[in-house]
C-alpha cells in the first residue's frame, strides 16, 4: 500500500501508513495497491515503491545491488518481465525471482532438499499457493487468485447486503481478526460494529456474530481447501504418504485466520501446522536465499542482469 498525494505526485507514506491512511484522507490524497492479485497493476507506482524500499535498505545508483523478489507461483512470463523490468528502473543491479512457496518453506526451516514431500500453503493478501516440494524442486502446485483481501472484501459486502451499512476496507480487516474464523472455535465474542447507514447516510452500530462471519467468507474458504485437495491430487503417491507424518505447513498473513488449519485438517484428514512468523516466512526465507546465494540459486525461476556494459 502506497498513499500518493495526486496534485504532486508526491509519496506521503507506504505500508502500514498508508493503510492506516484509507478512508481518513482529502480526496487528493489517494492510498493505492499497486499489485493486486500476485501481478503488477500499476507499474510507474510499483517502481517507485521499490525505489523507496532500496533507499529504506541503504541501495543507491552508487550502491547497486542484488536483488530477490518472491513472486507467485502462477505468475506469467509478461507479469515476470514487468516485475523484472522495475525492479532495474528502480536502480537493481541483479533481479532474481523466486516463487513464494519456495521461499516460504526455506523460511519454515523445511527439510526441502530431502527426498521428503513438504506441503506449503501460503495464503497472502491477493493469492493463495498451495505446493508440495522435494529435493529442492517444487512437484506439484495449486494456485488461486483467492487471498485475504478477497476475505475482506466478501465482509465488507455481507455487511453492506444484510444490515444495508457501508463499511471500510479498514473496517473489513479489524472485523476479520476480531470474530473472523474458518472453523467454529470453543469461545466466541461478537463484534460491534460502526458504520454509515446506506438509508439514512448517518453512522450506525450493528453487532455481528461469529457465524454469520463465517457464513460470509465461505466461498474463499471454501476455495482455499479446494486448492489443497486438488494439489494433494497431483501429488505422487510416494510423497504423499510423507505428508500423512510431516503434516501440512501453513504460511502467509491469511494463514492466521483463525480455525484455518482446522478447517483444512478436516477436510484433507492430514495434520496442519501453522508455522513460527506466518506474516514475516516468504522474506525470511529470501533473506537465506541471498545468504546461502551460491547454493540456492539454481532455485530461482528467472533473473535479470541489468548492470551497465
Amino acid at each position: 500500500m502506497i498513499a500518493l498525494n495526486s496534485r504532486s505526485q508526491a509519496v506521503l507514506a507506504m505500508g502500514h501508513e498508508a493503510w492506516q491512511m484509507i478512508g481518513r484522507t482529502p480526496g487528493y490524497i489517494v492510498a493505492v495497491r499497486p499489485l493486486r492479485g500476485g501481478a503488477i497493476t500499476d507499474f510507474e507506482i510499483t517502481q517507485r515503491m521499490i525505489r523507496l524500499l532500496f533507499q529504506r535498505a541503504g541501495v543507491s545508483r552508487l550502491y547497486r545491488s542484488r536483488v530477490l523478489i518472491c513472486v507467485p507461483s502462477a505468475i506469467t512470463h509478461v507479469e515476470q518481465r514487468a516485475v523484472l523490468e522495475a525492479a532495474r528502473r528502480a536502480g537493481a543491479a541483479q533481479t532474481y525471482l523466486i516463487e513464494q512457496p519456495m521461499a516460504a518453506a526455506i523460511g519454515a526451516a523445511l527439510p526441502i532438499h530431502e527426498p521428503i514431500g513438504n506441503m506449503v500453503v501460503d495464503v497472502g493478501g491477493g493469492t493463495t499457493e498451495v505446493a508440495v516440494i522435494s529435493l529442492g524442486g517444487v512437484v506439484a502446485l495449486e494456485a488461486v487468485r483467492v487471498g485475504s483481501f478477497d476475505i475482506d472484501a466478501a465482509i465488507q459486502a455481507y455487511v453492506r447486503r444484510e444490515y444495508g451499512i457501508a463499511v471500510g476496507e479498514r473496517t473489513a480487516e479489524e472485523i476479520k481478526l476480531a470474530i473472523g474464523s474458518a472453523y467454529p472455535v470453543e469461545e466466541e465474542w461478537k463484534a460491534e460494529v460502526r458504520g454509515r447507514d446506506l438509508m439514512s447516510g448517518l453512522p450506525k452500530v450493528v453487532i455481528l456474530e461469529p457465524a454469520e462471519v463465517r457464513g460470509a467468507i465461505e466461498e474463499q474458504v471454501r476455495a482455499i481447501c479446494d486448492a489443497v485437495i486438488s494439489c494433494l491430487g497431483r501429488t505422487p503417491p510416494e510423497l504423499a504418504q510423507d505428508l500423512i507424518l510431516n503434516g501440512v505447513h501453513l504460511v502467509g498473513g491469511g494463514g492466521m485466520l483463525l480455525g484455518l488449519d482446522e478447517r483444512i485438517s478436516q477436510e484433507t484428514d492430514l495434520p496442519v501446522h501453522l508455522v513460527d512468523a506466518p506474516l514475516e516466512c516468504v522474506v525470511l526465507g529470501a533473506g537465506r536465499c541471498l545468504e546461502s546465494f551460491d547454493s540456492l540459486k539454481e532455485m530461482f525461476m528467472a533473473r535479470s542482469d541489468h548492470r551497465e556494459r
